[in-house]
């Protein structure tokens, strides 16, 4: 079991306290992601729960077992790390191979247990290799595959893809994926693209300044974001957000929100370009970018931050071209002058 409780944890480096009390359970198998900007305390909440930094107050605790003072390699945990950390002057094999040999397994089971990771990581053509002569995506998979031959209860990624070009990124996100379905295992994955979190997640866990801003699934936290840094943080592009004062009062009988709502939220795709006069809003197109299965429309609004919508592909906006808004009061998210969500 690799149930993970953490309670009230805490972590200080001298007066600066840069984990502010998280308290999270992730059950046996999840697939959880610690998502938010950077230096929001995800990479130390992490290491904290490898066990390579220390714990500063609360409890953690892997399997129903307290972890504070457990050493790293008690957990039951493995840790994939941004940087390859591959030996150059070893082979994939021998790379993959090198931690069962220095806690002595026997040969045969070292045999095997690389033998299924370079088969499950399809490393099989490369064991003969050296660092130098891999990919950066080759290179991943064999630092994932020496994770894998410990055999632990609960794996832990780093920003593993932070390092590879775009097109690599969404194959190795694939095989992680896959990796995850074939070992059910719990895994907990940090990253600052809120792509990666969305299309690998069974749970979200999106922070900011140390402290945890929302946790659910990645639909939970894209149609019902907690509060206001939740919406925008989450999509891309992001949510269009309007402060229901000034001129944007109207917005409030218009969209049909509630009197306690300050902001208002639309995302790109929800706000509709409307036949003339029909518009809640008056805008004009700024650029256009075309996406290929759409088409953004960057607007500006007097007195307005500029807005983006999406399109499909046959739409046409000229540069300096007035246009009408509106949208669906459905699809209107609406928050609270703190910041947190009405509904």
């Amino acid at each position: 079991m690799a149930r993970l409780e953490l309670k009230d944890i805490r972590k200080s480096y001298g007066a600066a306290e840069v984990i502010k009390g998280i308290d999270l359970v992730i059950e046996d198998g999840t697939f959880c992601v610690f998502v938010g900007p950077s230096g929001c305390g995800k990479s130390t909440l992490l290491r904290m729960i490898a066990g390579l930094e220390d714990i500063s107050g609360g409890t953690l605790e892997i399997g129903g077992q307290r972890m504070n003072d457990i050493a790293p390699a008690r957990r039951g945990v493995a840790m994939v790390f941004q940087s390859y950390a591959l030996y150059p002057h070893l082979t994939v094999k021998e790379n993959i191979a090198f931690g069962l040999r220095v806690r002595k397994v026997p040969a045969e089971r070292i045999e095997t247990l690389v033998g299924n990771a370079v088969s499950m990581l399809q490393l099989d053509t490369l064991t003969g290799r050296y660092p130098r002569e891999l990919s950066g995506g080759q290179r991943q998979r064999v630092a994932i595959g020496r994770a894998i031959v410990g055999e632990p209860e609960t794996f832990l990624f780093d920003e593993p893809l932070s390092n590879l070009d775009a097109e690599l990124r969404v194959h190795m996100r694939t095989q992680i994926a896959e990796l995850h379905e074939r070992l059910k295992r719990t895994m907990i994955y940090v990253t600052h693209d809120q792509v990666e979190a969305m299309t690998l997640a069974d749970k979200i866990v999106l922070l900011r300044d140390g402290r945890i801003e929302q946790v659910g699934t990645p639909q939970d936290l894209y149609e019902r974001p907690q509060n206001l840094f939740a919406a925008q943080f989450i999509g891309a592009p992001k949510m269009n957000i309007f402060e229901l004062t000034g001129p944007f009062e109207a917005l409030r009988a218009a969209l049909q929100l509630d009197r306690d709502a300050r902001y208002c939220g639309i995302r790109p795709d929800s706000l509709m370009i409307m036949p003339e006069g029909e518009g809640v809003l008056s805008a004009r197109v700024r650029l256009t970018e075309y996406l290929g299965n759409a088409r953004l429309v960057h607007a500006e609004i007097d007195g307005h931050p500029p807005v983006i919508l999406e399109q499909p592909v046959g739409s046409t906006f000229a540069a300096g071209t007035r246009i009408a808004l509106g949208a669906q009061p459905s699809s209107v998210h609406a928050f609270r002058e703190d910041g947190t969500r009405i509904g």
